[in-house]
């Protein structure tokens, strides 16, 4: 059996609000394991984000359990978890979230920096993630000269560039329009194929269709 990347059993998000308590996952058991490719569906208020938050280690659940790499994360330490975060998981978002005044080249090498990586080695790494991503001829755009496509493309770099565990994608493809979309995910299907651990957040049915596991989220609760 292929080796576990994620276990979740009980996970539960409670929220404060005033005098209420708002329950946002009720009881989540999940598992994903290496080199699978899969997504989790669900409509808006259905729980998927604050999923996705807690399976990052961006958030932490009220309850249950959750390994990660067969780290029991509710043992892990803040600075622990963001380490662990930083090391495994490369994070695709909706927006892009690349640096108005930076280009391309220096926005993946971002995460290395942060690993410590020695400047030339993120160099390289980094012109040859663009590359991978068919962004060889826009190393040093800046995003306000690519297109939106483009933008996503870099992203994608980003995220791939320290070899993660895990590739994490919040709606990937919301700022697309349906035929550049479908480009991004075809981007998406070739890490996996190239063995790379996909996971997809969505409420698209078009996005869903390119992953080989299924799971939907209702309510809080996957179903």
């Amino acid at each position: 059996m292929q080796e576990q990347v994620i276990k979740m059993t009980g996970i539960k998000k409670i929220y404060h609000v005033g005098d209420e308590d708002l329950e946002v996952l009720k009881w989540v058991d999940f598992e994903l394991h290496k080199w699978e490719f899969a997504s989790i569906m669900g409509e808006s208020g259905s729980g998927k984000s604050t999923l996705m938050n807690i399976i990052g280690m961006l958030d932490n659940p009220s309850g249950g359990n959750y390994f990660f790499d067969w780290i029991d994360i509710s043992k892990a330490t803040d600075d622990e978890q963001a380490l662990l975060r930083r090391r495994n998981i490369g994070f695709i978002f909706q927006w892009y979230n690349l640096l108005p005044k930076t280009p391309a080249i220096k926005q993946v090498m971002l995460p290395l920096v942060y690993q410590w990586v020695p400047a030339k080695i993120r160099k390289q790494k980094a012109i040859e993630a663009l590359i991978k991503v068919g962004l060889g001829d826009k190393i040093y755009s800046l995003p306000n000269e690519m297109s939106g496509w483009q933008q996503q493309r870099v992203a994608i770099a980003r995220a791939i560039v320290t070899d993660p565990l895990l590739i994490l994608g919040d709606e990937p493809t919301g700022a697309l329009d349906s035929k550049t979309g479908n480009d991004v995910m075809e981007i998406i299907t070739k890490l996996n194929e190239e063995w790379k651990t996909i996971l997809i957040i969505t409420h698209s049915a078009e996005v869903d269709k390119f992953a080989k596991k299924h799971i939907f989220i209702k309510d809080g609760m996957i179903m």
